[in-house]
């Protein structure tokens, strides 16, 4: 019954949090751009539309600080590169001793025909369990065209709204944990 609560409260707020802080012009946005603290949640980057006319050939998603184990999911006809970076702050999952973690994720069309195409949308996952502290987390994104490249990189500035910028990150809103969190859901 908690479950069902909170994914309850996740879609309440989505729907609150889309209606005013989602660009409405955004080239990339999370499926869902809520999720409860210290949950583990299925990030997934909704691509709208390429480059003007021009497709996409690749996704790059820069990973935020604090999340654990963001595992990308395969897609066909795309390649996926996987950038490891040593952690400052190592941390216990599951009896080890974690002290790298993902930090980027490279999806690339293996041929022209794998492109998408500009009146095509699509959806490029990772999973990974998200920081115990409620907030904003901001994934830098970059959608590279046949030509040309859109950055989805900027972060809003103290009192700054996502409507604010012309290319602003993508957002994810994590809300306080529900429950005492010792369910385990992955």
């Amino acid at each position: 019954m908690k479950t069902i609560a909170v994914y309850t409260l996740c879609a309440l707020a989505f729907g609150v949090f889309s209606l005013t802080a989602a660009p409405t012009s955004a080239h990339i946005m999370l499926e869902y751009q809520v999720a409860p603290a210290s949950s583990y949640y299925k990030a997934s980057f909704k691509v709208g539309h390429g480059c003007g006319l021009s497709p996409i050939r690749q996704i790059v998603v820069n990973i935020p600080p604090g999340l654990q184990g963001p595992n990308p999911m395969p897609k066909p006809g795309w390649s996926l590169e996987i950038a490891r970076e040593k952690l400052a702050m190592p941390y216990q999952d599951h009896g080890h001793t974690v002290t790298e973690e993902v930090s980027r994720n490279t999806w690339t069309a293996r041929t022209q025909d794998d492109y998408l195409r500009n009146e095509w949308s699509d959806e490029f996952n990772l999973q990974a369990k998200l920081p115990a502290t409620p907030g904003m987390l901001y994934w830098r994104v970059s959608q590279i065209c046949e030509e040309g490249r859109i950055d989805l990189e900027q972060v809003p500035a103290a009192g700054q709204s996502l409507k604010d910028l012309k290319v602003p990150a993508v957002a994810l809103e994590i809300l306080p944990a529900a429950g005492s969190g010792g369910e385990h859901n992955h």
